[in-house]
């Protein structure tokens, strides 16, 4: 696949988007979160892929929405250019019931809307030098991308209210303290840590993993008692492991 402001490269298993405006900081114009939404809905269709990896060009993953193209569509603290705020919200739902496992590997800046996307993802992974932020309040713009859900549900109702009353950014390890982000690691780390976590996905199931990727994002939208019912009553067809199981059972026997 070919686009205009974001590289797609798959291998191995392995589908990866790289949001590609440097010049820009890979700013979430209209057309890159159209591309974005493009792309993530033909990697849910590619049953060869079983990871996604999306990561940043250049000195940010994503400074947030594009500002500066949206100027003219802001009023009273609303986007007018609602067409964004669909595809955003596509992009996310796709990435949420894909079969395939999301990873966002944040290697720098990653602001407001930006933020509000890396939420999606199934495991975020960023370089410890980071800067994670909220910024709706700074610009006087409210959230359409699941911020006022997502984020306290990650940190707990009172640091989600912090980071985006003072709108103040966080680093990469503080975000990891707080459970916004798996793990933090060194920038120069952080393309072997998500390799090395991709490669432990590919070795199991992933028809199992799709399954519990369901349950999982079903289960955060109900009860403790509704989500046990769900999980009970479940039936998926898991069967990708059948020869490995085969292998295990006759091995044992010897």
């Amino acid at each position: 696949m070919q686009f205009e402001n974001l590289l797609y490269q798959q291998a191995d298993g392995i589908a990866r988007l790289t949001l590609n405006r440097p010049d820009k900081m890979n700013a979430l114009s209209p057309q890159l979160v159209a591309e974005l939404k493009t792309a993530a809905q033909h990697v849910a269709q590619d049953e060869s892929v079983k990871v996604l990896i999306v990561n940043g060009s250049g000195r940010a993953w994503s400074a947030g929405v594009d500002l500066q193209a949206l100027n003219a569509s802001i009023q009273g603290g609303q986007f007018a250019a609602d067409q964004i705020l669909r595809d955003g919200n596509e992009f996310i739902h796709t990435l949420q019931t894909m079969p395939q496992v999301t990873i966002a590997m944040v290697n720098g800046f990653c602001y407001t809307g930006a933020t509000e996307l890396m939420l999606a993802f199934d495991l975020i992974y960023a370089a410890e030098e980071a800067k994670i932020g909220d910024t709706h309040t700074k610009w006087g713009i409210a959230p359409k991308w699941g911020m006022t859900q997502r984020l306290p549900q990650m940190v707990g109702i009172l640091k989600a209210r912090e980071l985006s009353f003072t709108a103040q950014p966080i680093s990469g390890r503080e975000a990891e303290r707080i459970g916004l982000v798996n793990r933090a690691v060194p920038l120069a780390e952080l393309e072997a840590t998500v390799q090395e976590v991709a490669r432990q996905i590919l070795d199991n199931s992933a028809q199992a993993i799709a399954a519990m990727k369901s349950l999982y994002y079903q289960g955060m939208h109900t009860t403790l008692r509704e989500g046990l019912a769900i999980e009970y009553q479940a039936q998926f067809a898991i069967n990708d492991r059948e020869e490995f199981l085969r292998n295990f059972r006759e091995n044992k026997k010897r």
